[in-house]
Parts: structure tokens; C-alpha cells; sequence
């Protein structure tokens, strides 16, 4: 006399349990991957150059010349792209007529999708970037190193507050919604002082 044994069926209302995602699968659901990608490569390349330079070349200069690109590339990309395509906004300065100086601010459509993936990584990358380039100054205290990351900070930390600015102000609408409106202030002219506006003059 045979016997069967009873067939156990999977149980289908359990829980499927997701493999973690990797930070290039992450990083690949970006709304704009090319501006993103541009812009981790701007911030993180002038970061990675100051760290390993002295392991490929011996000079100095060379590498202070490189680094100085990199840095202003990256200024002006976070300035007029990547703060545009990844969070809606975007920043600039202008000269009234009695010399000073008056920031000007724009955002975009308060209905547009911001992704988040792309606000995290540009947030992220524009506090943190700052407080790197301070933490490297005990490790390189030459005069060429010193005035390096001077000008690494002053860059950065423009970016990292006037888009903190701009960010405030979109939040709180005061700022005008869509590119085609923008609202200008004195106020950062007096946070900044006249030293930023001479040199970052559009």
C-alpha cells in the first residue's frame, strides 16, 4: 500500500525580502544621471587630486594649477547647472548702480518633481565638501597648500549658503515660482560683504 506525502505550497503572502541596493543603483535612479554625475566628479575630483596628488607627480605647481580648474569648474557648474537641474534653483549676483552688490534668486516651479536621489547627493555633497576641505588643512600646512584650500573653502562655502539662501526663500515663497520670476535681496550683500561680490561679479 503506497502513500503519498502532502505537497507544501510556498507561501505567497510572505514578505519578499529586497536585496539592499548599491550606492551605483541608487545613484542610476537620478532624474538628470549626467548632471549628477558631473557634479560628483567636479566635487570630488579637486578632493581627490589634493589627497593622492603627491603619489603621481612630484610637482606642486602642476598639481595647484589642476586643482584651481577643477575648483572652478565645479563653481560654476554647481552655480549654473547642476543646483538648477538637480534642486530647482539657482543663484547669482548683480551691481546696483551705487556698487553694491544685490543676489538674485531663482527656483522653479513649485510643482516640478524634485528627485530625491539628486537632493540628497547635492545637499550632502555641499555641507560636507566644505568641512573636508577644512579637516585637510592639518594635513598640508605649506603656504602653496594653505592658499589652496583658502580658495577651495571660499568657493565651496559661497555655494553651500547662497543656494541655502535660495533654498530658505523658495521654501517660505517668497521667492517667485518658475525661472522667468526672481526676487533680489541686499540681504546676502551684507553676509557675504563686498570682498565675494567682487570676486564672483556676473
Amino acid at each position: 500500500m503506497s502513500s503519498t506525502l502532502p505537497v507544501t505550497q510556498p507561501d505567497v503572502t510572505a514578505p519578499v525580502q529586497q536585496q539592499p541596493r548599491t550606492l551605483f543603483q541608487r545613484l542610476s535612479e537620478s532624474s538628470h544621471p549626467i548632471a549628477l554625475l558631473f557634479f560628483l566628479f567636479f566635487r570630488l575630483s579637486a578632493l581627490f587630486i589634493y589627497i593622492f596628488g603627491t603619489l603621481f607627480t612630484s610637482n606642486k605647481v602642476l598639481l595647484f594649477v589642476i586643482i584651481i580648474l577643477l575648483l572652478a569648474a565645479d563653481f560654476w557648474n554647481v552655480k549654473n547647472v547642476s543646483g538648477r537641474l538637480l534642486v530647482g534653483l539657482r543663484w547669482w549676483n548683480e551691481s546696483a548702480p551705487d556698487g553694491s552688490t544685490i543676489w538674485v534668486f531663482e527656483t522653479a516651479d513649485p510643482q516640478r518633481y524634485i528627485n530625491p536621489i539628486d537632493s540628497k547627493v547635492f545637499w550632502l555633497l555641499s555641507y560636507v565638501t566644505p568641512v573636508a576641505w577644512v579637516v585637510l588643512i592639518l594635513f598640508k600646512l605649506s603656504f602653496i597648500w594653505l592658499l589652496l584650500t583658502a580658495i577651495a573653502l571660499i568657493l565651496s562655502i559661497t555655494n553651500a549658503v547662497a543656494f541655502s539662501r535660495c533654498d530658505k526663500f523658495a521654501k517660505a515663497s517668497i521667492v517667485t515660482s518658475g525661472f522667468m520670476g526672481s526676487l533680489s535681496t541686499g540681504l546676502l550683500t551684507r553676509a557675504f560683504g563686498g570682498v565675494a561680490g567682487r570676486l564672483f561679479n556676473r
